[in-house]
């Protein structure tokens, strides 16, 4: 059974649709710990500053307020909350391009096939020379000799967080260069 609080979400929210006024506002008062809470763990997890927790948590009570004649007053009103707080968390680190990990496995091949070994290496070496000294450091130890990411960090005196974003940036600056590239 929902605790305390949550069958109050319930009743406000029922309240809420019969019309209260006031009693949508304490709802949303109510609420808005909760899901700022909620949004400041997943940007924790995903790397991504805590600077956007706000702006998360008015999408999602925007998005509550827009969709508030949706829920089911039969069912829970916070298993609804989490997901549309969840949706709007996810979507805001897509707009963002905020990934945790990257894989780095098809770099990995590409780098080391046989190959034209000398060619590409020049190839290697000229596509590195256009990113950042950072970014150039991360995908080199990562991609090129094939240390971990704690290796990594350790050797650049940056956090492992730090090295996955260099890495996921350097790589997508690779990619939108190599997507030109083939555009001509």
């Amino acid at each position: 059974m929902a605790d305390p609080a949550e069958r109050e979400w319930d009743e406000l929210m029922r309240s809420s649709l019969a019309g209260d006024d006031a009693a949508y506002r304490r709802l949303l008062a109510r609420l808005t710990p909760s899901i700022r809470a909620s949004v400041r763990r997943g940007l924790s997890r995903a790397g991504a500053p805590a600077a956007e927790v706000e702006d998360i948590v008015q999408e999602t009570l925007l998005a509550i307020h827009l969709r508030r004649a949706s829920w089911d007053p039969g069912l829970p009103l916070a298993p609804w909350v989490a997901a549309i707080t969840r949706y709007k968390l996810v979507d805001s680190l897509r707009r963002r391009g905020r990934r945790g990990e990257v894989s780095i496995e098809p770099l990995v091949e590409t780098l080391s096939a046989p190959a034209e070994e000398r060619a590409a290496a020049h190839d290697v070496a000229r596509a590195l020379a256009t990113l950042s000294p950072r970014q150039r450091s991360v995908v080199e130890a990562l991609a090129v000799a094939g240390v971990t990411i704690t290796e990594a960090a350790r050797r650049l005196s940056m956090s492992e967080g730090a090295v996955r974003v260099a890495l996921h940036r350097g790589l997508a600056a690779l990619s939108a260069r190599y997507s030109k590239e083939e555009d001509r």
